[in-house]
């Protein structure tokens, strides 16, 4: 067991350290071939320094003696004027582990801050003057008042969701239908010019379109009988549709005939039925 106890020896290669600064542990095992040692890693505590890197030799074999070395690089934040270190050595021996320290090194520390005479100090004067001091932008305040109002208005919005969603629908169908007006009284009037039957197909299939989207249900693709059906035999879009069939697919329509006008306000005015049955129900 004697032996085993100076198994391994560490120093450091300078004598004095400042504070922060890297100091390097030499730790070296001079030990029979046939015994097995482990040096420390950079899990092992090594205050009061703190480990930085470590480097290392091989093991060397020469006349029957194994030499193990390994350089750690250390610093201390320790204010103490000397210093000590003992590192634990692993030696294995059959199923035997035993954990031996090495011999305490000490390194000094060199102090950097010069020390004043006493009687240099200067007398103090007391001094209850304000002084100014630049105004700084108040940030956390900010953010809370910032994240208070997110939550208001996160508040807010949950509890007129449903009011703020039908205030948006409503403003859609008001612009919707304000566009299809817009859109219809163009093809008239260019039919109205030109006595065109392609002009007042658009002018229908503008029609079909926006009930289309004001009911959510498609007309589009629907016959005549199919959309007076749906609308449950509404005199006047049985009265329009039917004269527009008439004249577009059954050749009846002269340029001077005036049969036709009334088509179009019928439309209209159904439109505009539709239009307002949707408000009221989208009001409710």
């Amino acid at each position: 067991m004697a032996q085993l106890e100076s198994v391994a020896q560490g120093r450091f290669r300078k004598a004095s350290v400042r504070v922060g600064e890297i100091i390097e542990y030499e730790l070296t095992s001079d030990h029979a071939p046939a015994l097995e040692i482990i040096f420390p890693d950079s899990a092992t505590s090594f205050a009061p320094f703190e480990y930085v890197s470590r480097r290392y030799r091989p093991t060397r074999t020469r006349e029957g003696r194994s030499l193990d070395q390994a350089v750690y690089r250390l610093r201390t934040f320790s204010l103490d004027s000397v210093q000590t270190l003992s590192v634990p050595v692993t030696v294995l021996r059959g199923r035997d582990t035993l954990l031996l320290p090495t011999p305490p090194a000490q390194v000094r520390l060199q102090p950097t801050a010069p020390v004043a005479a006493p009687a240099g100090l200067p007398a103090l004067r007391q001094n209850l003057q304000l002084r100014p001091v630049a105004q700084r932008f108040n940030y956390p305040y900010w953010l809370a008042g910032l994240a208070v109002l997110l939550l208001l208005a996160g508040g807010l919005v949950l509890g007129f969701r449903q009011r703020l969603r039908r205030r948006y629908r409503r403003y859609r169908l008001r612009k919707n239908h304000a566009y299809f007006l817009a859109q219809y009284a163009r093809h008239v009037e260019r039919f109205t010019l030109s006595r065109s039957l392609t002009n007042m197909e658009r002018a229908i299939t503008l029609w079909k379109n926006y009930l289309s989207a004001l009911t959510n249900f498609n007309i589009t693709s629907l016959t005549t009988r199919e959309i007076v059906a749906r609308y449950h035999h509404d005199p006047a879009v049985q009265q329009a549709l039917t004269l527009a069939d008439r004249v577009i697919y059954g050749n009846q329509f002269s340029e001077e005939d005036a049969e036709t006008d009334p088509i179009f306000d019928l439309l209209r005015q159904f439109a505009e039925r539709q239009y307002a049955v949707v408000m009221t129900q989208e009001g409710e």
